[in-house]
């Protein structure tokens, strides 16, 4: 890649290598290997329009990164805008497909202790890939078809969305500028940065320039986290990412801001919603905004920031012969419009980008019902019937009430309605959750009750009839801020994947805290005197236990602290020790 440093200087953008689809592999393999690459990215991908193959796949980095054939297939379809011939120029967006394949290596798959301490919303997705693309089109009486179309996908399994949009936005044009070698020197570049650890601050140099962020942490409280990026005045090479996956929640929600409480039930409870759009930038932001607006929760059904109609599962969301799944499709063809006429919840979002660009203007297109032409008109088309009540207060400040009072929203800087949207949505689903987390805080076992001799308690089961009787209690205001049914809606939320989700980890949380104080008691205990008096069969079915609980909370986070750790074995040893020598080999293989 080094004759990428010289292109320039012998010849600029003449001496780069034709244009032409040429399907070749590339392997650039440094001679570490990739491991650090795979902490970040899968695979960076070259697409380009082939006048025999169509979309076609003509170079990835590494070479051996194994896709399947069709995840080679979706990335190459999703890589140029369905209906691309109004995307002159240069085009950024983002997708979100199903792993079919075994892959090899890659953020996550071998890497999950990278991310421990993170919040569940940005860890790995083993069961599906991230591409972020850089589609451009542009006139070229060179290239037979009279149009240069190529694209450059970022490929990871985390949802960094923020971090691989900015990324694909450097390396893309550079790589069309000057060529393969500058995608190799990006991807050297990014073999050398740090593991991305939740706390700390990271500087990831990246051809000429350095990224400077930081992996959020669970424990983190909620900040006014700007987004975009900031280029530092003393050094212009030093760029700052305040947020690595935040999204602009005002440009991509705002033809639907003034049914924000009932967008936020719809997502809430996994209802099945496809945005329609004239471009995947659009429907793909407004996606990613959607799934994020129930932040801390996280969003577990499936979502597709941008789908085709050549996605392998189109079939099964295009069909009328059952109930749509719970998934949030984002679209831009036509066809859709016809193809899934039949979904409960159609969002169109209008070209607005430019008119809200400023953040002067407010946008004025979202008027329920179908244009003179027989098009969905912008806005949210629904028959559902919302259980909160509008927070009116709240849509005044952002310019969108329709009920009279335009508000000030319009004037407001455009980080500071990306703020007050997410500090909305923030104060509805952390209110929403805190009856819940108190229902679950009862069914915890208090430490007190923890006895040595018996295996560490776990949380007790849900009861939904008895949490919701609890609820009736309350009235139906369980929040001051927002009146409404909200014993349907806690119902509702209980059937949905959402839940289950939510309701795993707690109780995962809660099962590692017991296992932990568990272990710290064996490790304190005088086992020595335990021994005393008891049978073989006892002490090794209590060696068992402790030997399993360890063994369970070694692959758990919070992990077991290396002190504790050392602690038990000691004190497991001590057991073995007390065997006869037969039993004692018969237990050495599951010596920790």
């Amino acid at each position: 890649f080094f004759v990428w440093l010289n292109m320039a200087a012998e010849g600029g953008t003449d001496a780069l290598p034709s244009q032409e689809p040429q399907l070749r592999p590339v392997d650039i393999t440094p001679s570490g290997g990739w491991d650090t690459f795979y902490h970040w990215l899968c695979c960076v991908c070259v697409v380009t329009f082939d006048l025999e193959l169509g979309q076609a796949l003509e170079t990835v980095l590494p070479a051996d990164y194994a896709l399947s054939d069709a995840e080679k297939a979706n990335i190459c379809y999703l890589a140029f805008p369905d209906s691309n011939s109004g995307c002159m120029g240069d085009t950024q967006y983002h997708f979100r497909i199903r792993s079919s394949g075994t892959g090899m290596g890659g953020t996550g798959v071998r890497h999950t202790r990278d991310h421990y301490g993170a919040p569940a919303v940005l860890l790995p997705d083993s069961g599906h890939y991230y591409g972020f693309v850089y589609f451009r089109q542009s006139k070229d009486a060179d290239i037979k078809r009279g149009y240069f179309q190529k694209s450059v996908v970022l490929v990871s399994r985390l949802p960094y969305i923020n971090l691989f949009t900015y990324l694909v936005q450097k390396i893309a044009p550079e790589y069309f500028s000057s060529g393969l070698p500058s995608l190799e020197a990006a991807c050297y570049n990014m073999n050398q940065w740090p593991h991305p650890h939740p706390g700390e601050i990271l500087q990831l140099p990246l051809l000429g320039f350095i990224v400077q962020l930081r992996v959020p942490m669970k424990t983190d409280k909620p900040t006014q986290v700007k987004t975009g990026y900031e280029v530092s005045v003393k050094s212009p090479t030093l760029v700052t990412l305040p947020s690595i996956h935040d999204t602009e929640l005002y440009m991509a929600l705002q033809p639907i801001l003034d049914k924000f409480e009932l967008i936020w039930e719809l997502v809430l409870t996994n209802q099945p919603i496809v945005v329609m759009a004239n471009s995947p930038t659009i429907c793909s932001n407004m996606v990613q905004a959607l799934v994020s607006l129930i932040h801390p929760l996280t969003y577990t059904a499936d979502y597709r920031p941008y789908f085709t109609i050549h996605d392998t599962e189109f079939k099964n969301y295009t069909t009328r012969t059952q109930t749509p799944p719970q998934v949030i499709l984002g679209v831009t063809n036509p066809f859709f419009a016809k193809a899934l006429d039949h979904w409960p919840h159609i969002i169109k979002a209008g070209d607005h980008t430019s008119s809200i660009a400023n953040g002067a203007d407010e946008y004025r297109g979202a008027s329920r019902g179908r244009s003179l032409e027989g098009e969905l008109k912008p806005g949210l088309h629904t028959k559902y019937k919302a259980l909160l009540q509008k927070d009116k207060m709240f849509l005044k400040m952002l310019g969108s009430y329709k009920g009279g009072g335009g508000g000030a929203g319009g004037k407001r800087p455009m980080e500071a309605l990306n703020v007050m949207i997410k500090k909305q949505a923030l104060q509805l689903t952390t209110g929403f959750i805190t009856p819940l987390e108190k229902y679950i805080a009862g069914l915890s076992p208090l430490t007190k009750n923890v006895n040595l001799w018996r295996p560490p308690p776990q949380l007790a089961p849900f009861n939904v009839e008895q949490f919701l009787h609890i609820l009736e209690g309350l009235g139906t205001q369980i929040m001051d801020t927002v009146k409404g049914n909200w014993i349907d809606l806690y119902r509702n939320f209980l059937s949905s994947p959402n839940f289950v989700a939510w309701y795993n980890a707690r109780k995962g949380d809660t099962n590692q805290k017991l296992r932990l104080f568990y272990l710290d008691m064996f490790s304190k205990a005088d086992i020595r005197i335990w021994l005393q008096g008891k049978t073989e069969p006892e002490v090794m079915d209590f060696y068992l236990q402790v030997k399993y609980c360890l063994t369970t909370a070694l692959k758990v986070y919070p992990s077991v602290p290396s002190s504790l750790h050392q602690g038990v074995k000691t004190k497991l040893k001590t057991i073995t020790d007390a065997l006869p020598p037969d039993l004692q080999m018969r237990l050495c293989g599951v010596v920790a």
